[in-house]
């Protein structure tokens, strides 16, 4: 069995270490998960290496590359248990039993059923002494759109928002140009490029015709999605130029002919369903290969998501204004919720300070 608790502190350092590697492919690795790797022989680090996207080797091949042949009897730090099966790359267990390491520090072990223990197995089996759960925490909130692909078989929903003091994300006039500061936006632009996906509804392309995208040159755009039900969208829109980034229009079968066609024409790409839902967009992108999914969407489609089961995780920006207005909208609509005790409550509730803004981030509870 695999020592869960003889972990040192430089073990842990190294597996932060792993963790720090895993985020230079961010939003890249799709459906594949964000893996790093380092070798260590009497304390040096003589190797390392990330996993840069599917179909490319994994972190561990990197990471042994790099050290040559004084992998040998070194020690490799891992934050995702090394792969025991063949896939588009061979088995990582068996590079690690080539190489001839003699220790592997594992992060976490691997959700997927194809792994799930196996990569472990295959260690000890050859003799190589295995420590698992160094940073675990650390390793699961950096692959939590894998897990969450693995275990519930669809992304991970993150819904985001900005609003004021008095909880509004604009003005009773519909103006919202800008709720939060200069430095929680550009926080939501790294966001992006670390998901798949941002979705937003017609009544906010309409209202502030977004880019959607990181706004960065060196850093991945994720795919645009706008939701509308009659495709009563603009003809033109930032979002029609997909030059830029891809962008998806999910609307119900139908609807309008003339706008599908103009921007099929435009590179956009459209897809009709019977039924148009949150659920059902998630399922879309789950098959696309998509692990986490963006939402930047108003109250409405918010509330719709959130009782579809398509929002797992929530980040709110608070920003320390007040506008008031009774017709001013709030970031999430009718839950159908008429008492106290029927709140949705966040659970393992962080929050930090970005810019003059509050950033308060849980998880759902849908149970």
């Amino acid at each position: 069995m695999p020592n869960l608790i003889q972990s040192t502190e430089f073990d842990r350092e190294m597996i932060l270490r792993c963790v720090s590697l895993a985020k230079q492919a961010w939003g890249k690795t799709a459906p594949n998960p964000l893996v790093g790797a380092v070798v260590v022989q009497d304390g040096e680090i003589i190797g390392e290496g990330f996993h840069p996207g599917a179909g490319q080797p994994h972190a561990e091949v990197f990471a042994l590359r790099a050290a040559g042949e004084r992998a040998r009897g070194a020690t490799i730090y891992v934050s995702l248990e090394p792969c025991n099966h063949y896939g588009r790359t061979p088995p990582c267990s068996q590079a690690l039993v080539a190489a001839g390491v003699k220790k592997v520090v594992v992060g976490m072990i691997d959700p997927n059923p194809l792994v799930a223990g196996g990569g472990i197995a295959t260690l000890e089996q050859a003799g190589i002494e295995v420590v698992v759960g160094v940073e675990t925490a650390a390793c699961e909130e950096l692959n939590e759109g894998f897990i969450q692909r693995i275990v519930h078989h669809r992304p991970l929903g993150i819904l985001k928002y900005a609003m004021t003091l008095d909880g509004k994300i604009a003005t009773d006039s519909g103006h919202s140009t800008w709720v939060s500061s200069e430095a929680s936006r550009h926080y939501v632009h790294h966001l992006r490029a670390g998901c798949d996906a941002v979705i937003i509804g017609g009544n906010t392309l309409r209202r502030d015709n977004p880019h959607l995208t990181s706004h960065q040159s060196d850093t991945p755009n994720p795919l645009r999605v706008v939701m509308t039900q009659k495709l009563d969208v603009p003809a033109e829109a930032i979002l029609w130029d997909t030059s830029v980034a891809s962008t998806l229009v999910v609307t119900q079968r139908g609807g309008n002919p003339e706008m599908l066609a103009r921007l099929v024409d435009r590179g956009v790409q459209v897809l009709e369903l019977e039924t148009l839902s949150p659920k059902l967009v998630m399922q879309h992108l789950y098959d696309r290969g998509h692990l986490s999914v963006l939402w930047e969407c108003g109250g409405t489609l918010a509330a719709s998501a959130i009782a579809d089961g398509a929002i797992q995780k929530v980040l709110a920006f608070i920003a320390p204004k007040i506008v008031g207005g009774i017709a001013a909208p709030s970031p999430v609509g009718d839950l159908g919720i008429r008492s106290m005790n029927q709140a949705l409550a966040l659970e393992r509730v962080t929050w930090q300070q970005i810019g003059t803004d509050l950033l308060v981030q849980g998880y759902v509870n849908m149970n």
